[in-house]
Parts: structure tokens; C-alpha cells; sequence
């Protein structure tokens, strides 16, 4: 028999009235059966939140970076069973999935750190002006209130992670829903939080499902929302409540550029390397995965084969295998609609290099090249394991191709030229630039997120807290400055 798995209501562990099945993308086997919060429970925990928020902006650093040194150690001790659930419930092959929890391990860290020195305070002379004599400004950032942190099913622990731990380094509550597809991973973060000494109210982990959003969202005590998803769903929530602060993380369709001066075989099998296994990891499930490669003419031709060879290495097959690069998608329907776009754009023109099958919510690492810019594949985010190859004449064509897209979350730039470099960070319409690789590299401590219809806002620990909070003046009049 498979265990009810209790959601975490104002930091205690509950039940409701209702479960629902998860189960694996590889086999359909049940991973889990979740208990679902009543309409009453998520308004217990959203009172609960809204009640401890003054009480928990006034908590010392010192106790909400221990629960998070807690948690970071925690994860660390049970990585191996961690990584498990995460494969077994997300389809993401298990040596993707350690790496997930170590990530996750270092947000936490991160955020101890963070919740140490944030809020120090700045001090400011105002006697620059007559007016201001004797006087000073003291600057210090205060929560803006409740955070409703909305996760989706690709990095069904670290983007928890990426939603909990800098609301608790700043003094944050923080109502959670995990994606409905994924929810175990995020509700072990629960367990692990249930053993500090946070005030009880400032967390909860609902795991209720994407109809019930609307009514979390427009509720007036949760003015920080910080949802990561599609572009759709995060401009719709956007529209619905103007007036809140919103982090939105909406993916993008990342290019790789390799240019001209990139074009030692050493460079070009690193490039074709890179390029092939992170198109494919995660099944191509993220939002920095490398969806279009635009090459220069220069090496195009001996780049391509390089990248084909690599695309068909990736070993494909069952998640908890140690050997597999490339696991199932999170569903059959996501793998039905890959297909979909992939035959929509051989059926126009474009040239079929590596993959095109599917076999149930599996689709094969694929590489098409001579893709109409028209078709889907070319102007959404295919979130699969599909990439496009373009050829360009000159740094200036990749760049505008780059940009030629509603997207804009990163980008990398395979180049030697320190000044190439500099003018990609200035031009690209992105928000991040990885020079030598692929743009699918984050660290999570760095500033992370896009600009266009790939977001609004910064995700990285410190810069998550700067977005959940403002900055507070004080004047002090009358000293002897």
C-alpha cells in the first residue's frame, strides 16, 4: 500500500478530505497518493500567515538562518532518497536529479548566509543641503508582506527552494503550491522545515490544484506572488492583480550562438558537446535549455555533424538508471504536443538530422535545421528535447537572430574575443549572457530571470529577497554629525 503523503498547514502537518494520485511519466506506476488541503485549511493558512507576518519580520537572523542551515544540512544527508522521488515523480533521469538536490542544498546555504547580513541598514549624511543639517537617513528593507510562491514540475525541488528560502532570510510567511504534477519533492522541504524553530504560521506547503490558483492569487493578504511557468499563465495572472509585486520566471527559447573565431576542433567538439547535452537534459524541460543553435557559416559545416553525433550519444531510457542522459517527459501529452510541433516543421521544409519518434511521454534527443521561421518550433518554447540549427554570415546576423524572438531569458556565445564578449552582453535582449557555453548555465546565488515575455523580476537568493521586500527611511534629527 502507498502512503497518503499530509500537506504542511501553518507549519503542522494535515490532511484533507480528498487525495490524488502521483504517479511516474516512465511506467505510470503510483509514486504517491497527496492529500489535498479543504477550501477551510487553505484559509487557515493563509490567516495564519497574514497574522505572523509583523512577528516574523521582528525574528532574530540568527534563528531564521538556522532553520535554513538545518534544511541545506537535511537535504544534503538524504540526497540519495531525495533524488529518487524527484526521478520518480518528475521522469528526470537520477544523475540530474542529485544534481538538483545539491543545488537545492546550496539555495538554502546561500540563503542562511544572506538572512545574516541582509538588512544591515545604510547610513546617509543629509547635512549636504542647509536644510539638512544635524540630520541623518538610515535605510533598512522591511517585507512587503505575505509571499504565494507557485512552482512548476521541471525542478520540482530546487524552484521550491527558489520560492521558500529567501522569504524566511527575509523575514517573509509564504504560502507554497507546488506543481500538481510533482508535489512530493517539494513537500519533503516541509519535513525538513517542521524541525526548526520558525514561528509557527510563516509556512505552508498546499498542495491544491491549478483551478484553486485563481482564488490564491486574488486574495488581498498575499501581496508578493513569485510564479515561475508559461508566459500564458503568468501575464494572465499579471493582468488579474496590477497592483501586486509579481516575480514572473517565464521561460524563453535560449540560443547558443557559436561565432567564426570558435572553430579549433577542440572548440567545436566542446561546443557540439555542450550544445547536445543540455538540449536534452531534463528532457529538454527547462527553461534555459539550448533550443536554437545559430552558427556562423565559417564552421557550420563542421559543426553540425559534431552536434548530430553527440545529440544520437545521448542515452535514452529509464530515469533511475545511472546511464541515462535522457528520461520520458513530465507526460504523454507534453510528448504528443513535441511531436506535434516537430512534424508541423518537417512538414514545412524543415530538414529531419537526428530523432523525430516518440514512444508514450518519451521523444527522442532531435536536430532539425532549415526550420521556417513561422512554424511553432521556431517562436515558442518547445520545452522538449528538439533543437534547431540556423546558419548566419557574421556576429551581427547572430545577434539579430538572437533577438529575433518574443523571448529573452539567456543566451550563450561560443567566442575567444574578450571585445565580442562585451558587445554580446550590450546587445543580446537578455537577461543573462554566458560567454564559451551554453545559456543554460545558473548559479543559483546569481541574478536570474529575463526581460520581454520571458519575465519580470530577478530569481538568485539575494535578489529574490531585494523583490520581497522595500527599502524603509529613517531620519534622525539633531545630531552631531
Amino acid at each position: 500500500m502507498t502512503s497518503t503523503h499530509a500537506f504542511w498547514l501553518a507549519g503542522r502537518r494535515a490532511t484533507g478530505e480528498t487525495t490524488f494520485d502521483v504517479t511516474s511519466p516512465w511506467d505510470g506506476r503510483l509514486v504517491g497518493k497527496v492529500s489535498v488541503p479543504t477550501e477551510a485549511q487553505v484559509e487557515e493558512a493563509v490567516a495564519a500567515a497574514y497574522a505572523v507576518r509583523d512577528e516574523f519580520a521582528a525574528t532574530p537572523a540568527h534563528i531564521r538562518a538556522a532553520a535554513l542551515d538545518h534544511v541545506s544540512k537535511r537535504l544534503a544527508e538524504r540526497t540519495e532518497e531525495i533524488a529518487q522521488l524527484i526521478s520518480a515523480e518528475n521522469g528526470k533521469p537520477v544523475k540530474w536529479a542529485r544534481g538538483e538536490v545539491g543545488r537545492a542544498v546550496s539555495v538554502f546555504r546561500f540563503a542562511a548566509e544572506e538572512a545574516r547580513r541582509f538588512n544591515g541598514g545604510e547610513a546617509q549624511r543629509l547635512d549636504t543641503d542647509a536644510g539638512g543639517q544635524g540630520r541623518l537617513a538610515l535605510t533598512r528593507r522591511f517585507p512587503k508582506g505575505v509571499v504565494l510562491g507557485i512552482a512548476p514540475f521541471n525542478f520540482p525541488l530546487n524552484l521550491c527552494a527558489h520560492k521558500i528560502a529567501p522569504a524566511i532570510a527575509a523575514g517573509a510567511p509564504i504560502i507554497l503550491k507546488p506543481a500538481p504534477a510533482t508535489p512530493l519533492s517539494g513537500l519533503i522541504i516541509g519535513d525538513l522545515l517542521a524541525e526548526t524553530d520558525l514561528p509557527a504560521g510563516s509556512w505552508s506547503i498546499l498542495p491544491v490544484g491549478n483551478d484553486r490558483m485563481p482564488a490564491l492569487v486574488q486574495d488581498e493578504r498575499l501581496p508578493v506572488i513569485s510564479f515561475t511557468g508559461s508566459d500564458r499563465v503568468g501575464y494572465a495572472i499579471m493582468d488579474s492583480v496590477p497592483r501586486k509585486h509579481l516575480t514572473l520566471e517565464l521561460g524563453g527559447n535560449g540560443a547558443a550562438v557559436v561565432l567564426g573565431d570558435y572553430a579549433s576542433d577542440a572548440d567545436l567538439d566542446w561546443a557540439a558537446s555542450r550544445i547536445a547535452t543540455f538540449s536534452n537534459y531534463q528532457g529538454g524541460q527547462s527553461c534555459i535549455s539550448v533550443q536554437r543553435v545559430i552558427a556562423d557559416a565559417a564552421i557550420y559545416e563542421r559543426l553540425v555533424p559534431r552536434i548530430v553525433a553527440a545529440v544520437e550519444a545521448q542515452v535514452t531510457g529509464d530515469p533511475s538508471d545511472d546511464a541515462t542522459d535522457v528520461g520520458p517527459l513530465v507526460s504523454e501529452d507534453a510528448a504528443k504536443r513535441v511531436e506535434t510541433w516537430v512534424d508541423e516543421a518537417v512538414a514545412a521544409g524543415a530538414t529531419l538530422l537526428a530523432g523525430g519518434k516518440r514512444d508514450g511521454a518519451s521523444y527522442a534527443p532531435t536536430v532539425l535545421t532549415d526550420v521556417p521561421a513561422d512554424v511553432t518550433i521556431s517562436c515558442e518554447e518547445v520545452f522538449g528535447p528538439v533543437l534547431t540549427v540556423r546558419r548566419v554570415d557574421g556576429e551581427a546576423e547572430a545577434f539579430a537572430a538572437v533577438n529575433d524572438s518574443k523571448y529573452g531569458l539567456q543566451a550563450g556565445v561560443f567566442t575567444h574575443d574578450l571585445q565580442t564578449a562585451f558587445r554580446a552582453h550590450r546587445a543580446l535582449e537578455v537577461g543573462g549572457v554566458v560567454i564559451g557555453d551554453v545559456p543554460s548555465y545558473r548559479a543559483d546565488q546569481m541574478p536570474y530571470g529575463g526581460v520581454k515575455q520571458s519575465g519580470v523580476g530577478r530569481e538568485g537568493v539575494k535578489f529574490a529577497m531585494d523583490d520581497y521586500t522595500y527599502e524603509r527611511v529613517l531620519v534622525l534629527t539633531g545630531l552631531a554629525l
